[in-house]
């Protein structure tokens, strides 16, 4: 992998908790460590105690609570900064706690804030357990529809086309037309709005967080062989192909609908800057076979950077000493890429 860890900002990213039971302690220790030298500035909300233990077990120091963002930029060389936040039950690595739930939605939701009033420059999400916060009464598929709702609040800010979740990885960027459903929900789902709005967010997307100026763009079809000329099935020929075409009369360069098998392999992927999957694991499999460890996860559309590590909460090694940092590390430098190039786009 290949960072650029010395990208100077004068504003931190936000850095959620996650699930405290899972490897976000340990991968955030060992972000830290790889950052504490650099000019990439972040702060964690979250659990200083429990940071601190995974500080401590790989010969770190002590976390440094602060009260403020701007606080974190002095102290990052000496330790990492945390903003506390208050936990009701004591945490056991790899045994998630509903009752702990709260204070992990209430880190995203202070994150956002902060975003908001202008005192961070992006946000970095550690994982979360679906399961603990639907227990807990947590009424969103997950962080991608959770941040959608949360940018509402945003001033002057009402876009019907986000979000959208991008895979990053491998040399590939992957937005999804669909996320958290079931596959039999799919079909439906395909409508020519939604197809539009997706495309077009992520043809601004590769514009203003990539600096791609012309950008190019590839799109999945749903059905095998992108249906095979309407034999193994027509949403390429009633709704996907037509949308394309219309982009394209606008300016746009974007394919027909294309068959996913093959779209992927080495020599296909220097004629593209971005794809359009239709589903969750068609846009989810390529990019984790390519750069399993660094990957990451955009969601665009949003009125802030929010970007996260490319996999779940590590219930099951999570404490052992073996979870791998990569996908956060490679989340923090990109979020600082695309937060530097949205500003210098707005210049």
């Amino acid at each position: 992998m290949h960072f650029e860890p010395d990208i100077p900002s004068s504003l931190p990213i936000a850095l959620t908790m996650g699930d405290p039971a899972g490897i976000a302690p340990e991968i955030t220790a060992m972000a830290w460590k790889f950052y504490r030298d650099t000019n990439i500035r972040f702060f964690l909300i979250g659990h200083p105690e429990t940071i601190q233990k995974a500080l401590c077990n790989i010969s770190l120091p002590n976390p440094i609570k602060i009260n403020h963002p701007d606080q974190c930029m002095s102290a990052f060389a000496q330790g990492l900064p945390v903003l506390p936040l208050t936990l009701p039950r004591q945490v056991k690595p790899g045994q998630p706690d509903t009752d702990n739930s709260p204070a992990v939605i209430q880190s995203i939701e202070q994150a956002v804030k902060y975003c908001q009033s202008g005192q961070a420059s992006a946000i970095v999400t550690n994982p979360i357990s679906k399961a603990s916060l639907y227990e807990a009464g947590f009424a969103h598929p997950g962080h991608t529809e959770f941040l959608g709702e949360l940018a509402t609040s945003f001033a002057n800010w009402n876009s019907p086309q986000g979000p959208f979740m991008m895979l990053s990885g491998g040399g590939l960027r992957v937005a999804l037309a669909s996320v958290h459903c079931a596959l039999r929900e799919i079909p439906q789902l395909i409508q020519p709005r939604l197809i539009g709005n997706a495309l077009q967010v992520l043809h601004e997307s590769l514009q203003h967080d990539f600096g791609i100026k012309h950008p190019r763009i590839a799109m999945c079809g749903l059905n095998p062989h992108a249906g095979e000329a309407g034999a193994m099935g027509i949403e390429e020929i009633t709704v996907l192909n037509p949308v394309a075409q219309e982009l394209r009369e606008q300016g746009m360069k974007v394919t027909n609908a294309l068959p996913a098998d093959a779209l992927f392999r080495e020599d296909s992927r220097s004629q593209y800057d971005g794809v359009l999957a239709m589903y969750h694991d068609q846009g989810l499999i390529p990019v984790k076979t390519l750069d399993f460890h660094g990957g990451t996860n955009i969601t665009l559309g949003l009125p802030f950077v929010r970007v996260s590590p490319d996999h779940g909460t590590g219930f099951d090694i999570a404490g052992k000493g073996i979870a791998r940092a990569d996908s956060l590390i490679s989340a923090l430098d990109m979020a600082k890429k695309i937060a530097r190039n949205r500003s210098n786009a707005d210049a």
